[in-house]
């Protein structure tokens, strides 16, 4: 199934941040910003924090959160 077939519904995927990759645990379209909530597609996510276990839309968000938390905090 891919997403121009009828039916398709968009899901969040369960995914676990690796140093440099990650490991997709349950199977989705997209994962969403720990700051601002928004959807990542899975095939976009270039941002996250391993110790955190968190996905950032980009680098804004993700120095947002840096400044929030401090390095694995």
């Amino acid at each position: 199934m891919n997403i121009f077939d009828k039916g398709f519904a968009p899901s969040e995927a369960v995914i676990r941040y690796l140093d440099g990759d990650y490991v997709v645990l349950k199977p989705g379209s997209f994962v969403r910003c720990a700051i601002s909530g928004k959807p990542i597609p899975v095939d976009e996510l270039t941002y996250w924090n391993v110790d955190r276990q968190e996905a950032y839309a980009d680098a804004a968000n993700a120095h947002a959160a840096f400044e929030r938390y401090g390095i694995g905090a």
